[in-house]
């Protein structure tokens, strides 16, 4: 069932919220869109998803000087955050041990804008090869009708991985989780990617069988996370609907806690909860 998942944007020190396609490596960029900026620290959005136990939040940050705010927030809630935004296989272990339950890459991934599975491979060995402590960001653009290719760089650079049903099989047994950010859609509040969602789904239903031998049983999906565009608390309706199930949705400026008039956090807590009722029951 789709569920709900709670974010913490750092940038400049700051929970923010960005218009993603804005996002640059200027620190001060004029053309940067910013639709809103916290007065509250992220150790405060850390212990408010501790209080409601909404599981599988990211800490991604956007740039420098965002370290303290970070590691605030693991300390804030440690063992139950996934951080993310400049890991690499030097300090991968590091963000686990100051209280990350999982940690978030991207970029070091793709050198010169190229995949090396070397580096993917180094990271793992970083985390004693514990893939349950991986997440990989195929955060992507659209490039075409139905097009993505994974974008780094604060989402600036296409890299020369298309995000299709290939790239998922490749990634899949090599971490936990997925973390997409639809970054033309990010921070606009006008709607999810469709056609991603959807493909996001199969992609990922697909690797799961591709992955189960025929003497054994069915594997669960790995965990996909879809983030860009969402507007109110039917999203995460039609995100459901549209994956099936199989993929989380990641509600940020149109939050009421991040000063969106969309949609209120209390609602989505309350999504998850009736979600994981039903799940108790055996309900589909």
């Amino acid at each position: 069932m789709t569920r709900f998942r709670p974010c913490i944007d750092l940038h400049a020190g700051s929970v923010k919220q960005i218009v993603g396609g804005t996002l640059t490596d200027t620190l001060n960029d004029p053309n940067l869109q910013t639709n809103y900026v916290s007065s509250d620290p992220a150790s405060f959005y850390a212990d408010l998803y501790r209080k409601e136990n909404l599981l599988g939040a990211h800490v991604i940050m956007l740039g420098p000087g965002n370290e303290e705010a970070a590691a605030a927030a693991c300390e804030a809630w440690p063992g139950k955050l996934q951080v993310g935004g400049g890991i690499s296989d030097a300090n991968a272990a590091e963000w686990i041990r100051r209280g990350a339950e999982k940690v978030i890459i991207t970029s070091f991934l793709f050198p010169n804008g190229k995949f090396s599975l070397q580096r993917l491979q180094s990271v793992l060995a970083a985390l004693d090869n514990d893939v349950s402590k991986l997440v990989i960001d195929l955060s992507c653009r659209r490039k075409g009708d139905d097009t993505w290719f994974v974008a780094m760089n604060k989402w600036q650079t296409l890299t020369d991985m298309e995000l299709n049903q290939e790239a998922i099989s490749l990634l899949a047994p090599h971490c936990s989780e997925f973390l997409i950010h639809a970054a033309d859609n990010e921070g606009l509040q006008q709607g999810i990617d469709h056609d991603l969602v959807r493909r996001l789904a199969e992609w990922i239903r697909h690797a799961a069988a591709g992955s189960t031998s025929s003497t054994s049983s069915p594997s669960k999906p790995i965990s996909v996370t879809y983030a860009g565009g969402g507007r109110n608390l039917s999203d995460l309706d039609l995100v459901e609907e549209l994956s099936g199930g199989a993929v989380d949705l990641t509600i940020g400026s149109a939050l009421d806690i991040f000063g969106g008039k969309g949609c209120v956090f209390g609602e989505c807590v309350a999504w998850n909860r009736g979600r994981d009722a039903r799940e108790r029951k055996g309900l589909d």
